[in-house]
């Protein structure tokens, strides 16, 4: 099976996480750990891993937590995928050409890079803001969670309109 780690799940669910709130609004990591139901040392690695990429940032103190460090609107789901894994690669010989001597006369090989470019660009066309959009239920569910929970800086999600499919 082709897939994504856990960590790359799991960091795509605390980017969507601050995206449902409403822009600037700063979460305690224990509280994203608890209503994504995550281990809190491993949110704690990915946070810090997503700081490192540019898109969290955190702010110790009286009123500190996990914020978005840009807009959910400018961070793209193939931003964190390649936070988290690296890059996109459907086999070795797409990011190393060296791996395989016959990758230069290989067709498959040049599918495996045909197909994993339409695979990088479809996720990187997908967006942080659409995502917390895109189901009716999705919204309610965080303006819940947010109710009990310990945000600072905002007092409802942001909402654009009707849900969006």
């Amino acid at each position: 099976m082709l897939g994504i780690s856990r960590q790359t799940d799991y960091a795509a669910r605390v980017v969507l996480h601050l995206a449902c709130l409403a822009p600037g609004a700063k979460v305690p990591i224990a509280d994203i750990a608890k209503h994504r139901m995550l281990p809190l040392d491993f949110v704690r690695r990915i946070v810090g891993d997503l700081v490192k990429a540019g898109i969290l940032a955190t702010s110790r103190g009286s009123g500190g937590g996990v914020s978005l460090a840009r807009p959910a609107a400018e961070i793209s789901l193939g931003e964190v995928v390649h936070a988290m894994e690296g890059g996109i690669a459907l086999n070795h010989c797409v990011s190393d050409r060296r791996v395989c001597p016959l990758a230069a006369q290989c067709p498959v090989q040049s599918v495996w890079v045909d197909a994993t470019q339409v695979l990088d660009d479809f996720l990187t066309s997908v967006r942080f803001d659409a995502l917390a959009r895109r189901t009716a239920a999705h919204q309610p569910a965080h303006l819940r969670v947010q109710a009990i929970g310990r945000v600072r800086g905002a007092h409802q999600c942001e909402t654009t309109g009707p849900a969006q499919a």
